[in-house]
């Protein structure tokens, strides 16, 4: 048994996997990502520091659901993040396109080249020595 104190709340637990927080806190976070969701679809103009006044959720909160795919904005609204890798704003996600597409065209040439290649066991080479005798 893993037993862990909450990151959020001290509270000791049973920590099976995923964040270090207790089941109470978790089920908390879900409401506030509820609300979050409900607000960003009801004024889709909205920035990241008016959403997180209104539903008193942490900005930095906000962003990892973004990074996390949990939320996700129209083309015209002002909410972006950037990417990990180049800094391009983008609407959700950790990665711009082209850097995702950069990233798989890379992970496709090393698992190809990864691969062995099937070795030919040669024959045996037979000489006059190694034959059967009958006498």
């Amino acid at each position: 048994m893993n037993v862990r104190n909450c990151r959020k709340c001290g509270r000791v637990f049973n920590y099976v996997m995923g964040l270090p927080i207790c089941q109470k806190c978790k089920e908390e976070q879900e409401q506030l990502f509820q609300t979050v969701k409900k607000y960003v679809q009801d004024h889709p103009g909205a920035d990241i520091m008016l959403v997180s006044e209104e539903c008193e959720v942490d900005p930095a909160q906000i962003r990892q659901w973004i990074r996390e795919d949990r939320l996700q904005f129209a083309e015209d609204s002002p909410i972006r993040i950037p990417c990990e890798k180049c800094g391009a704003m983008i609407r959700s996600g950790r990665f711009c396109d082209k850097c995702t597409s950069e990233m798989v065209g890379g992970f496709n040439k090393i698992t190809q080249r990864a691969k062995p290649e099937p070795v030919q066991k040669p024959e045996p080479r037979r000489s006059e020595k190694d034959r059967m005798r009958f006498l």
